[in-house]
């Protein structure tokens, strides 16, 4: 008997396929099951009563073929999975239908049903019927129940172990006599084994008067996990949980196994030769990996990459393991979700979730790394003002050096540069001497991050372990919002989509020439659909793709339709990683971050859904045009909500107070620590009547909110903000142009830091001051970088103004 089909749930081949289809297939099995047959090879044939012939061997539902002509796993192969469960080894069908198990119950791959309450899957053994030493009458082992019965026996005479060593799941007696009624007989549903007359539930059966819990047979001072029972000395439960072994191996995961146990062989098998290449690649160059073992909470072993998230749906079978890549496309993360099992259970056995780097090894960030630092070095020499465009052929080689290493973020920061660069030359108003000066010192950050021992995770600094993009399988994007920038006459709409799967937020970016605002920019189409729709509703499409930096792209092709719809209960469905479960855990997980100028490159990275119990307070700054609002969680901690008016989008503001004075229940936007506590830049606000997009919104007439008093002086943000500027002016006019006043106000902004008590931010300028000159060289280049990192340190720590 194929136990990876017994292992399956409505719930996993919903994850395999879509619920709808699982739907289909079962009211079908419900009117008249297929024949079955089996193969010596594990091959399983159905005849349906149509005569659609289906044949499912080893290697997961895509092995699957059908007379019925559907492209991909279709519903007569997920009907031979289900009428595969009830089946008998005689042959014949079992007489209740098909499952009853609810689709959101959790199980751990194996249908044996976990501490949380979650049903057994169908066709499972009931676990009272596997019950170790020391547990209650009604077909136990030795120390069983009363009236002379057979050790292990219960009142009606069950053999020792009560399961004999042939009988197949979904077959179980449980016990002769009054209690022994086989599962699908007497109107007993599916999966089910009776336990005398006290009626088990589905999955769950009774262990008389010693009050198991429901799914779980007690094991006396054996202590079983939960869901697993012992079954005797050898017997393995289907998922692979060694008899006696509580359910849990050496490497501490749930139901005793590990996707670290997959060979490389299986993985070439599974994925081919040119896949295995690629991940290779990949694990020299190194990379990070969030593991997720097994638990009664998720008990499915899943994998977090920065290019997709794996799931080993059914133990020890490779064929179901799933990820949210597009099915040929990126194949080879299923080999770099094992490796990063294998480092996990190497390094870090006893933790049910916990993130490691794998493979790479000490880096100097080679020859392309130190190429960028030197021509950032260039622009800090030379200035934006006197760079000229004579510099592509560096740029192009050096971006070809950066994409051979696979050095994602560099290579962004490199393409911003000299972005800037030529905004500067068109005299664009997208150039900013702040963001110049931003981008110049996170080449020397993360330059140095890798060469002087500053990162544990080298792959997160240079970002090797992502890929420069990869199409997502059929995939539901949750709208959080947007938001409408402009300069010039050129708009940017960015749309933020939430994708539950990976657990991220992905950035849909379009920019118009037009003199439109909020409210038309949302009229305009994005693959067939609104901007205003994607922003707002649920998304489903078949034609997604992801950048490294979590940029999304929707394609437009004939037959992969993006599709847009409302919601109710929008955002309640998201994970905690995106759903913050308070405020208290938000602020701890900012203080943890790393500076920001060698984090990941995520567009989105800090966008999150907070919860909001209260709306405390509602104020407008008028000189600042930012209207202010406290709100605070379920526990009582406050978070400020802060939006700043911008004449492309006229309705935000009146959009932000009109939500917070409503049945408001989530906010999404940016957030970040100033103050010792959290701010929120709002982009999208959630409430019963739906998901209100502010920079989207026409002006309105919301209800003005009191005024706050005028802002005093801060000294302390006033000398940040002040020598912030003066670093950046530095690299615009270059260190060979700088006028000679210029060191003066150097040591002048160095002693009003000092002032501050920011002492070494303040040497750093000072340092800077005295190694200028007539013909500054590389010592003077690092001593801006030095000064740079320290004082937008001390910027991004900083405490916002009164």
């Amino acid at each position: 008997m194929r136990a990876d089909l017994r292992a399956l749930t409505p719930a996993t081949l919903a994850e395999l396929t879509n619920r709808g289809l699982v739907k289909r297939a079962t009211r079908e099995l419900e009117r008249e099951a297929p024949k079955l047959s089996e193969d010596a090879d594990g091959t399983v044939h159905a005849v349906f009563p149509d005569g659609t012939a289906t044949d499912l061997p080893p290697g997961g539902l895509d092995a699957g073929t059908c007379s019925c002509g559907a492209a991909g796993v279709c519903r007569h192969v997920l009907g031979l999975v289900l009428a595969y469960q009830t089946w008998e080894a005689d042959g014949e069908p079992a007489t209740a239908g098909t499952p009853e198990t609810d689709g959101d119950a959790a199980s751990n791959g194996t249908g044996v049903p976990d501490d949380s309450g979650g049903q057994a899957g169908p066709g499972t053994e009931t676990p009272a019927a596997t019950t170790d030493a020391g547990a209650g009458p009604g077909g136990t082992r030795p120390g069983a129940g009363p009236g002379g019965a057979q050790p292990g026996a219960g009142p009606g005479g069950a053999q020792p172990d009560a399961v004999p060593s042939g009988a197949k799941p979904g077959g179980v007696k449980a016990g002769a006599g009054p209690s022994g009624v086989k599962a699908g007989a007497g109107g007993a549903k599916l999966g089910v084994a009776k336990a005398g007359a006290d009626g088990a539930k589905l999955g769950v059966a009774k262990a008389g008067a010693d009050g198991a819990r429901p799914g779980v047979a007690k094991a006396g001072a054996d202590g079983a996990r939960p869901g697993v029972a012992k079954a005797g000395a050898d017997g393995a439960r289907p998922g692979g949980a060694k008899a006696g072994a509580g359910g849990a191996g050496p490497d501490g995961g749930y139901a005793g196994w590990s996707p670290g146990e997959f060979t490389d062989e299986e993985l070439v098998a599974r994925v081919g030769a040119r896949m295995m290449a690629s991940a290779r690649r990949s694990l020299r160059a190194g990379y990070v990996a969030r593991v997720h073992r097994g638990r009664p909470a998720d008990p499915v072993p899943t994998v977090e990459l920065p290019t997709a998230t794996v799931r080993f749906l059914v133990p020890r079978d490779l064929g179901f393991a799933r990820s949210d890549a597009v099915v040929g496309s990126r194949d080879d993360v299923l080999a770099l979700a094992v490796w990063a099992f294998r480092e996990a259970d190497e390094r870090a056995p006893g933790e049910a979730d916990v993130q490691v780097q794998v493979g790479g090894g000490p880096t100097g960030g080679g020859a392309g790394l130190g190429r960028a630092v030197a021509f950032a070095g260039t622009v800090v020499r030379e200035g934006a003002v006197h760079l000229g465009a004579g510099l592509d052929a560096e740029v192009a080689g050096v971006r070809a050096e950066l994409e051979a290493a696979r050095m994602r973020w560099p290579l962004l920061a490199l393409d911003d540069l000299v972005g800037q660069l030529g905004a500067y030359r068109e005299r664009s108003a997208r150039y900013r001497p702040e963001a110049l000066a931003d981008h110049v010192a996170e080449l020397f950050a993360r330059h140095r991050s890798v060469t002087r021992g500053g990162a544990s995770l080298a792959s997160r600094v240079l970002g090797t372990d992502e890929a420069s993009e990869t199409p997502l399988r059929r995939a539901r994007l949750d709208g959080l919002g947007a938001r409408v920038t402009a300069a010039g006459d050129e708009r940017t709409v960015e749309v933020f989509l939430a994708h539950a799967d990976s657990s991220t937020v992905l950035v849909l970016r379009r920019q118009y020439t037009t003199d439109d605002v909020g409210p038309e920019l949302g009229r305009r189409r994005v693959a067939g659909v609104t901007v205003g729709a994607l922003a707002s509703g649920a998304v489903i499409t078949e034609s997604a793709s992801r950048s490294a930096s979590r940029a999304v792209r929707l394609g437009t092709r004939r037959l992969s339709r993006t599709e847009a719809m409302t919601t109710r209960d929008a955002w309640r469905h998201l994970p905690p990683t995106l759903l913050v479960p308070g405020l208290a855990a938000l602020a701890a997980e900012l203080d943890a971050l790393p500076p920001r100028p060698v984090r990941a490159r995520i567009e989105a990275e800090l966008v999150r859904v907070v919860p909001i119990a209260e709306v405390r307070s509602v104020t407008y700054a008028p000189g600042a045009q930012r209207v202010d609002a406290v709100i605070a969680d379920a526990d009582g901690t406050t978070a400020t909500v802060s939006a700043v008016h911008a004449a492309c989008a006229p309705g935000r503001l009146d959009a932000v107070v009109a939500a917070l004075g409503a049945d408001v229940r989530f906010v999404a936007g940016s957030v970040r620590r100033s103050g010792g506590s959290v701010v929120i830049d709002p982009i999208g606000f959630a409430s019963d009547g739906g998901v209100v997009v502010p920079d989207l919104a026409a002006a309105g007439t919301a209800p003005g909110p009191r005024h706050r008093p005028a802002p005093v002086v801060d000294p302390l943000g006033q000398a940040v903000t002040e020598a912030l500027g003066l670093l950046a002016e530095v690299a615009h006019r270059g260190l060979l142009h700088l006028p000679s006043p210029m060191s003066g106000r150097l040591r002048d902004a160095a002693k009003r830091l000092d002032a501050a008590r920011l002492r070494r931010a303040g040497a750093a300028l000072t340092g800077l001051a005295a190694r200028l000159g007539p013909d500054p060289g590389d010592e003077a280049v690092e001593a801006w970088a030095d000064a740079y990192l320290r004082v937008s340190l001390c910027a991004e720590l900083m405490p916002e103004s009164p």
